[in-house]
């Protein structure tokens, strides 16, 4: 029988992974993928922990599903209602108590076992709760990927943290650090570039923490791993999120020399400019170590643009560490950027703290430090007119006629292209600037032929 299945998905890279997956598993029961939630027989909602007020935002979304559930119920038809990710992972029973008519509750280290719940439910021994951290990894029990997941894709390489940032749930919701061994990377990374990826983005909540088992049997870091994949035919780009400062080693940062696949962009989150926020946030590097990382890979990839992460209103941030944030960034540039307002996360060390900031204090620090990033992405992308960048077209856009690519540096490209370029890098003079990517004229004339 055909089901059909719509999957929610909430905040970052990796739960678009997971999401994809997700579906892969639940594939041999039946269930095909769908954009409409009216006509699901399952939703599941894929939840993340990081934005702010993500259980209010997630029971408000169970609501609106809970009349869609009733409907189906009226008219002799079942809607499985679940609920994945992170917050399931902390919220579990909290979820199922405010929300009994939810069927499924799974954490981001059990969703192989989707099968053996979904068999559950229907022998009526739901509702199934299920955020445990099972010893065997989750990705010796995941199918092979056999469903195209389009010119870029996702690898996830790397799960968990260890780093205990005090204001982080993610060591409690996704577990201590573990690396899929390379041979596992490379098998699928080999399936996904025959199914037309031609862009891997390697995942890992430290990504740059990466240790697996090496083809070699010793342990390998994420340098070698890239340097790996770098070597498969096919493959014509690479990149990794999210790093962590602390796990930036020489080897990797050699890697942004050496390895011509390995695009000129790097996430590297700093969250504060102060030292003193730095300390009571648990990051484990100062101000200075990080003017120093970005130093060296600048020296061994003078194109590298940066893109980072920022807290505003950590507790205990005074006007003189919110300067002292202003000032790096207007050190480093930033070809874009994420900043948020702190909000506490129940079980977090910071959210004990009895120095937390006045609301309106961090929304007008967060305004001030908005406008300076978007000034910074605008100058950026600015510095992009009349240039001529590398452009690996991955989908059609909304003009007849037109594909849409992504530069070197993660800027949204668009031009006229024929279809048959879709997959290809192609060279495109920039040659029309907005907020948020660039439009150009792709320079062979054969291809525009």
């Amino acid at each position: 029988m055909t089901r059909k299945l719509y999957i929610k998905t909430y905040g970052c890279q990796m739960n678009v992974y997971d999401s994809a997956r997700m579906a892969e598993v639940l594939a041999p029961l039946g269930y095909t993928s769908t954009d409409r939630p009216d006509e699901a027989d399952m939703i599941l909602l894929n939840t993340c922990h990081i934005r702010e007020k993500a259980a209010e935002k997630l029971f408000s979304d169970l609501g609106r599903l809970r009349q869609l559930k009733m409907l189906k119920a009226d008219a002799g038809e079942a809607l499985v209602l679940g609920v994945a990710g992170c917050v399931a992972q902390a919220e579990g029973a909290e979820i199922l108590a405010r929300a009994p008519y939810v069927d499924l509750v799974l954490g981001p280290q059990t969703y192989h076992r989707l099968p053996d719940m979904v068999a559950r439910l229907q022998l009526g021994r739901g509702p199934v709760l299920d955020t445990e951290f099972p010893a065997v990894a989750k990705f010796d029990s995941l199918p092979e990927t056999q469903a195209p997941q389009g010119v870029s894709a996702f690898l996830s390489v790397q799960e968990g943290c260890d780093k205990f940032c005090t204001f982080c749930v993610v060591p409690y919701t996704r577990g201590a650090e573990f690396s899929r061994p390379a041979a596992a990377i490379r098998a699928e990374a080999r399936r996904l570039i025959a199914l037309g990826t031609r862009e891997l983005t390697l995942l890992g909540q430290n990504v740059n923490a990466y240790h697996g088992e090496g083809l070699d049997g010793a342990e390998w870091g994420l340098g070698r791993l890239i340097r790996m994949l770098a070597e498969e035919p096919g493959l014509l780009r690479l990149r990794y999120t999210t790093s962590h400062p602390r796990d930036m080693d020489d080897d990797l940062i050699a890697a942004h020399r050496e390895v011509a696949i390995l695009m000129p962009f790097l996430h590297l989150p700093v969250q504060s400019g102060s030292d003193r926020m730095l300390e009571a946030m648990n990051r484990r590097h100062t101000v200075a170590d990080y003017r120093r990382i970005v130093d060296r890979l600048r020296t061994a990839r003078s194109d590298l643009a940066l893109s980072s992460d920022f807290i505003v209103g950590f507790p205990g941030e005074t006007d003189e560490d919110f300067a002292a944030t202003i000032t790096l960034i207007r050190d480093i540039g930033y070809a874009q950027a994420y900043s948020f307002k702190y909000s506490p996360r129940p079980g977090t060390p910071a959210a004990l703290s009895e120095d937390q900031v006045a609301d309106e204090v961090k929304s007008e620090r967060l305004q001030i430090l908005h406008e300076l990033l978007q000034q910074g992405q605008r100058d950026f992308n600015l510095s992009c007119q009349n240039r001529t960048l590398p452009v690996l077209f991955e989908r059609p856009g909304r003009h007849p006629g037109q594909l849409v690519g992504r530069s070197p540096f993660m800027q949204g490209v668009h031009a006229q292209a024929p279809a048959r370029c879709e997959g290809a890098v192609l060279p495109v003079r920039i040659t029309g600037v907005g907020p948020n990517s660039l439009a150009g004229e792709v320079e062979m004339a054969e291809v525009k032929a």
